[in-house]
């Protein structure tokens, strides 16, 4: 009986191997999860549009109503006019703009030196600035209200700017994100190079941690933005308030609160973040990829 010789001899067939991009696509059943995670997180900001185009006694009523009403226009002018929205609005673009500046700033400076830097007592100094995020900050409270009452700054803006130039997780955040994408060959070439401490930061550091850095703006802005347990005990309604500090103003009558005007009030301090959102989601996301990416 003769067998095959090894020229002869049958290979077995190779399946071909898909394309890099078919390898992760995603199927029906993915698509519909995605679709309804979307409308349940779109359906709060729906129903808020739908109270804000009715009245306070239908938003109140049961049923509650699913589908907008003629309102919408006359809520929208008599919430803006009644506790001068638009001046809120600047202010709360002003506070939430600084500190997000300065948090991003001074947070990426000492990330980077807890990341890169080394010097005495640098574990202990983060494990303070670590543990700090632990402590309530209704404790200072009171000792803060009387800085700003010495220093005359009540119903000031600054009153709400400078306690928050800086949060011990914006440090960390920077500090997680150099340590793996800042390689320390990369900072010593330059200081071989004669590169003074200011020149790195400015052409070594920063231009790696931007994409950290817009998603830490990002998350700081939207939560000075929304921020209003202390912008309510240092400003005022009537001073120079925030929009948080405006909206508890709103809707207010002789005995009951319109809960559709506070609705409206709501829905135009969610207009701007939305509009934020627009224009820099695919720059973030980019970032985010970017940065994700290592060659």
């Amino acid at each position: 009986m003769s067998h095959p010789s090894p020229r002869t001899r049958v290979r077995p067939r190779l399946r071909p191997r898909p394309p890099a991009g078919d390898q992760h696509r995603a199927g029906p059943l993915t698509y519909v999860l995605l679709g309804l995670a979307a409308l349940v997180s779109l359906f709060p900001l729906y129903w808020n549009l739908v109270a804000a185009s009715h009245s306070g006694e239908r938003v109140v009523s049961p049923p509650a109503p699913l589908l907008p009403g003629p309102r919408l226009f006359d809520n929208l002018s008599f919430a803006w006019n009644q506790v001068d929205m638009g001046e809120a609005l600047v202010n709360t673009t002003i506070v939430a703009g600084l500190v997000a500046l300065s948090t991003v700033l001074f947070s990426t400076l000492a990330g980077f030196a807890f990341a890169k830097l080394p010097f005495k007592g640098r574990g202990a100094l983060l494990t303070l600035v670590v543990a700090t995020m632990t402590i309530p900050p209704q404790l200072s409270v009171i000792p803060l209200y009387r800085i700003i009452t010495d220093l005359g700054w009540v119903d000031q803006l600054q009153s709400v700017v400078l306690p928050s130039l800086v949060a011990a997780f914006g440090v960390f955040f920077m500090r997680q994100y150099l340590i793996e994408a800042l390689p320390v060959e990369l900072v010593e070439a330059a200081r071989v190079d004669g590169a003074h401490s200011l020149r790195i930061i400015w052409h070594v550091v920063l231009p790696v941690a931007r994409p950290a850095m817009a998603v830490l703006g990002m998350l700081v802005f939207v939560q000075a933005w929304n921020d209003f347990f202390w912008p309510f005990i240092a400003l005022t309604p009537d001073g120079s308030p925030t929009l948080q500090v405006a909206l508890a103003g709103l809707g207010a009558g002789n005995h009951t609160v319109d809960q559709s005007i506070v609705l409206t009030g709501a829905l135009i301090s969610t207009l701007p973040l939305l509009l934020v959102f627009a224009v820099l989601g695919k720059h973030i996301v980019g970032g985010i990829t970017t940065g994700a990416v290592k060659s």
